[in-house]
C-alpha cells in the first residue's frame, strides 16, 4: 500500500462504514529530521526526494474495509491519499479524533509542525504560539460551521496535544488536558469546567498517561467513566518548550497515580475526580486495551520520563551526553498488568502469573486488540529517524500477548451472529453449544456475557475511540446443553457510535472469538433508534451440563459469518493482517514506517527470549500452521509475531553504545498552504518546481 504523505504522529478513527481515517501528520521530512529537499516558499517542507513523501499536516487519509475475499491489488483496498482532492482546513500534528452520533468526527487541536510540546516558553502567546500551535476545531465531514478557537485548549496551552476525548450519553463532550478538564458542547462551542486532575498530573502527550473509558454496561446504565493513569506531575517549567524538556526527564519518575471521573454522575451531582488504587509500578506511555472479559490491560511504556525525542535538554546541552541516546524516557516496562473496574478498592491491579517481554516498548509502541481475543504489541522509536544500534533503537519485532483467559481448555463459539446491529428494536439470538463450556449449563448461561468492543486507532500509548459496550441478554438452556442468547440491540448512538465493532461472546470470563459486524445504518447522518423490544424471560434447566472436552472449539460457521477468527494458526495470522485494517490501524507503525518507506532498512535478525510464568507457544508450531487454541498454561505469554534467529537484547544499564543519529533538528516554518494552487501535485514521483 502507497500512503503518499507522511503520517507521521496523525490521529485517526473509524467511519460509520467500517472504513478507517487518518488526519494530519508532519510536513515532508528528509534524512535526519530535515526539511524535506523541495521546500514550500515559506521554508517548510513540501516534498522529499529521497523519502518521496508529501507535506501530511492537512491530509485526510481513508482505507476502506477488505476482508481475505477481495482484490488487495485493487484500488479500493488501498489508501485514499490525495490532499488536492481531500484535505483539512487547517494544519494539524499530534491532533484529535472523536466520532459523533451520527458517524461525523470532531477534529481538535494539534500542532502545525514539529516540536517536543506545543507551546513557547515563556508563554506569552498561548493562542497561537508565534503561529506553531492549532488551537481550534473542525469537523469532518465538514459541515460548513468552519474553524473554531477551543477556549480550553489555550488555556492548556503546552500541553494539550492528543488530547483526551470521549463522547458522552448527553450528546456532549469530555475533554481532559494539562491539568484541566472540561465537559464540551461542540455544536455551540461552550464549555463547562471540571475540577482540575487531583495531583496535578499531566496525562496527555508527552506525559502519555494511560487513559481509557471504564467498560459500559446495564449494571452502570451504560454510563461513561473514564480511568486516568500514569503520566507524569513534573512542574509546569521543567515542560520545557518546543525545542526540548528543560530537565533530564529520563530521570524524573512517572506517576503511579490513577483518577476515575464519572463526567455526567446519575444521580445529578456535581462531577469529582475519585482516588482510584495506584497502579504497580509509575508507567509513562502505557497503554489501556479493554478485554472482552471487562478487564482493562495495561501495557508498554517506561518507568522515568516522557515521550519524544531530542539531542538535548536544558540540563544536558550535547547529545554526546544523552545516556540514552534520544529517548527522553529510562527503564522500560516489559510486565504488563491487568486492572479489573469491578474489584474491590485496594484489589483493582493485578500482574501474578503474566510474562515479561524484553522488547523495549516506548516512544510510537502500540498495542491493539485482535479478533481471537489476543493483543497485538509492535513500534517504539524514540529518535528522530531509523536508528537499529542506539540503545533504545528502532523496533521492527512485533508480538501477540496473551492473556490469562487463554489458559482455558474450551472457549464459547457462537452462531447466529448479525452482520449488522442496530439502535433499539428487535432482539436476535445468539446459539451456543454445549462444546462451548464445561460444567453447570444454568450456571454457564447466567454467566454469559454479549459485548460490542471498538479496538480504535492505536497510536501514542492511545486508542482514539476505543469503547467496551455490553448488551443485554437473557437465555433458554436447552436439553442437549445448548445455550440460547437472546440478546437486545445496542441502547443508542451517543453510547456507541456507528461503525464496526467486535462481537464477543463470553461465558465464565472465556470469550469467544469476534465477529465483525457494523453498528448503525454504516452511513453517516441521524441514526434510526427505536424502542427496545422486551427479552424473553430466562429459561434454565438443573440438569443439563456441558460437554466441553478441553479442545478449541472454533465455531465454522462463525468463520463464514463477517470473517470471524477461527482457532488455527493459518486463519488466525492470516486475519491479522485483514484485522488491522477494519478494526484499528498501528498508527505507531504508520508514522515508523510508512512515512519512511523509500528508506527501508533491512532489520537485524532477532531472537524472541521470553521471561515470566507462562508456557510459549513454539515458532515451528507457527510456522507448521498447527492449532493455535486455547493454551494449557494458567498464565499469560507473549509470542512473537514472526522468529529469526539472532540476539538483540537490551541491556537498560549500559547506555554508552555508538549511536548512528543524524543529531541535527530542523525548525519547521508553518507559513505556507500546502494545498494552494502552487503545490506540488500529490500523484507525482518526482517533484515539480513551482508548479502552478
Amino acid at each position: 500500500m502507497d500512503v503518499v504523505t507522511n503520517t507521521f504522529c496523525a490521529s485517526g478513527m473509524h467511519l460509520p462504514n467500517g472504513s478507517y481515517v487518518t488526519f494530519g501528520g508532519n510536513g515532508a521530512i528528509g534524512r535526519g529530521g530535515n526539511i524535506g529537499s523541495q521546500k514550500n516558499p515559506s521554508g517548510n517542507g513540501a516534498w522529499d526526494s529521497e523519502y518521496q513523501d508529501f507535506d501530511g499536516s492537512r491530509a485526510i487519509r481513508i482505507l476502506n474495509p477488505c476482508t481475505s475475499a477481495d482484490n488487495f491489488a485493487s484500488s479500493n483496498c488501498q489508501w485514499f491519499d490525495n490532499p488536492s482532492v481531500l484535505a483539512m482546513q487547517k494544519q494539524r500534528w499530534h491532533s484529535t479524533a472523536e466520532a459523533l452520533a451520527d458517524g461525523t468526527l470532531v477534529l481538535i487541536g494539534g500542532f502545525v509542525n514539529g516540536g517536543y510540546i506545543n507551546r513557547n516558553y515563556p508563554n506569552t502567546d498561548p493562542q497561537f504560539e508565534g503561529g506553531a500551535a492549532e488551537n481550534t476545531y473542525e469537523f469532518y465531514p465538514a459541515n460548513g460551521t468552519g474553524v473554531q478557537p477551543v477556549n480550553f485548549l489555550i488555556k492548556t496551552s503546552g500541553l494539550n496535544a492528543y488530547a483526551h476525548a470521549f463522547l458522552l450519553n448527553s450528546g456532549n463532550m469530555l475533554v481532559q488536558a494539562n491539568v484541566s478538564t472540561m465537559i464540551w458542547d461542540y455544536n455551540k462551542n461552550v464549555e463547562t469546567p471540571l475540577p482540575d486532575m487531583p495531583n496535578k498530573v499531566v496525562r496527555v502527550y508527552p506525559a502519555s498517561g494511560a487513559v481509557a473509558m471504564l467498560p459500559l454496561t446495564p449494571a452502570n446504565n451504560w454510563n461513561p467513566t473514564v480511568l486516568f493513569c500514569g503520566g507524569s506531575d513534573m512542574p509546569d517549567a521543567d515542560w520545557g518548550n518546543y525545542a526540548n524538556p528543560a530537565i533530564d526527564t529520563w530521570n524524573y519518575p512517572a506517576s503511579q497515580d490513577c483518577q476515575r471521573l464519572t463526567p455526567e454522575p446519575a444521580d445529578g451531582s456535581a462531577p469529582v475526580y475519585e482516588q482510584d488504587d495506584d497502579m504497580l509500578e509509575g508507567r509513562t506511555m502505557g497503554q489501556f486495551i479493554t478485554l472482552p472479559d471487562g478487564t482493562m490491560l495495561v501495557i508498554n511504556g517506561g518507568l522515568n520520563g516522557t515521550a519524544g525525542y531530542a539531542t538535548q535538554t536544558g540540563q544536558t546541552a550535547l547529545y554526546g551526553d544523552m545516556p540514552f541516546g534520544m529517548s527522553l524516557a529510562s527503564g522500560p516496562v516489559g510486565t504488563p498488568a491487568i486492572y479489573n473496574p469491578n474489584a474491590p478498592k485496594g484489589q483493582r491491579w493485578s500482574d501474578t502469573g503474566l510474562a515479561t517481554s524484553n522488547i523495549a516498548r516506548l516512544y510510537h509502541s502500540s498495542a491493539i486488540l485482535l479478533p481471537d481475543a489476543s493483543v497485538l504489541v509492535a513500534g517504539s522509536n524514540p529518535n528522530v529517524d531509523v536508528n537499529t544500534s542506539t540503545i533504545f533503537p528502532s523496533e521492527y519485532r512485533a508480538e501477540i500477548f496473551y492473556p490469562p483467559y487463554f489458559s482455558a481448555a474450551t472457549r464459547p463459539s457462537p452462531t447466529g451472529v448479525p452482520n449488522t446491529i442496530s439502535y433499539g428494536g428487535d432482539y436476535f439470538n445468539l446459539t451456543v453449544p454445549s462444546s462451548s463450556y464445561t460444567g453447570s449449563a444454568n450456571a454457564a448461561a447466567g454467566n454469559s456475557t454479549v459485548v460490542l468492543l471498538r479496538g480504535g486507532f492505536t497510536t501514542h500509548a492511545m486508542n482514539m475511540g476505543q469503547r467496551y459496550v455490553q448488551l443485554n441478554n437473557t437465555f433458554t438452556v436447552n436439553n442437549d446443553g445448548s445455550i440460547i442468547l437472546h440478546v437486545a440491540q445496542a441502547p443508542n448512538p451517543n453510547i456507541l457510535q456507528p461503525g464496526p465493532a467486535l462481537l464477543f461472546v463470553t461465558i465464565n470470563g472465556i470469550p469467544s472469538n469476534g465477529t465483525m459486524v457494523i453498528v448503525g445504518t454504516g452511513s453517516f447522518g441521524t441514526q434510526p433508534i427505536t424502542a427496545a423490544s422486551q427479552l424473553p424471560a430466562s429459561v434454565t434447566l438443573t440438569t443439563v451440563k456441558g460437554s466441553g472436552d478441553g479442545s478449541s472449539t472454533t465455531s465454522e460457521q462463525n468463520n463464514q459469518d463477517n470473517g470471524a477468527s477461527g482457532s488455527h494458526t493459518g486463519a488466525i495470522v492470516g486475519g491479522v493482517v485483514g484485522a488491522i485494517a477494519v478494526i484499528g490501524l498501528l498508527g505507531a507503525l504508520l508514522g515508523l514506517l510508512l512515512a519512511r518507506r523509500r528508506r527501508r532498512v533491512a532489520a537485524p535478525p532477532t531472537s524472541y527470549a521470553m521471561t515470566g510464568g507462562g508456557q510459549s507457544i513454539g515458532t515451528a508450531a507457527l510456522a507448521a500452521g498447527s492449532s493455535r487454541g486455547l493454551r494449557s498454561s494458567d498464565s499469560s505469554a507473549f509470542v512473537p509475531l514472526q522468529h529469526d534467529n539472532h540476539s538483540d537484547a537490551w541491556n537498560g544499564s549500559t547506555p554508552n553504545l555508538p549511536y548512528t543519529d543524524d543529531a541535527r533538528m530542523a525548525s519547521m516554518d508553518s507559513g505556507w498552504d500546502p494545498y494552494s494552487g502552487n503545490s506540488p501535485s500529490p500523484r507525482v514521483t518526482t517533484p515539480v518546481q513551482n508548479r502552478y
